[in-house]
């Protein structure tokens, strides 16, 4: 069964008859072509395929693209205005908090939702944040840096 749906991706309003099966990841990356949305575990527990909808952020392999009629969604590729990149993505360039780059755009949606809620958090509720991601090749030093350092702003 199909479903025409209306969404705003990264700031553009778009329509699109979607499948009841599709999820949002293959919408996303497959269909609209933003491949910052990477497909890791295809089961919510690996956060490579986080986005935010709605300012909240959720893991698309297991959201259904049905699901997004109506909402706002972020991918990665919405962050950067330009070649400017936002206070996130900058923070993991400077604290080399990037490795192979698999995971990193799930982790930078995620510490998006974080920075964007202007609340302070301790390391322990930063991690807590950060658990449905993995990672690897580090050992997530420089992630948690670079996420604190954000958050600090």
């Amino acid at each position: 069964m199909s479903l025409r749906i209306h969404f705003s991706v990264n700031g553009t309003h778009k329509e699109l008859l979607v499948e009841s099966g599709e999820t949002l990841l293959e919408m996303l990356r497959g269909r609209l072509g933003l491949t910052g949305v990477k497909r890791g575990c295809s089961v919510g527990e690996c956060g490579a395929c986080t986005v935010l909808v709605d300012g909240l952020n959720v893991d698309s392999c297991i959201y259904l693209a049905a699901w997004a009629d109506g909402r706002e969604i972020r991918t990665l590729e919405g962050l950067a205005d330009g070649d400017d990149l936002n206070p996130v993505q900058q923070a993991f360039v400077d604290h080399g908090a990037v490795q192979c780059g698999f995971c990193t755009p799930g982790l930078v949606m995620t510490a998006t939702a974080m920075a964007e809620k202007g609340i302070k958090l301790t390391r322990d509720e930063v991690r807590r944040e950060l658990s449905g991601h993995l990672c690897r090749c580090t050992g997530y030093q420089n992630i948690m840096t670079a996420v604190e350092a954000v958050l600090e702003d």
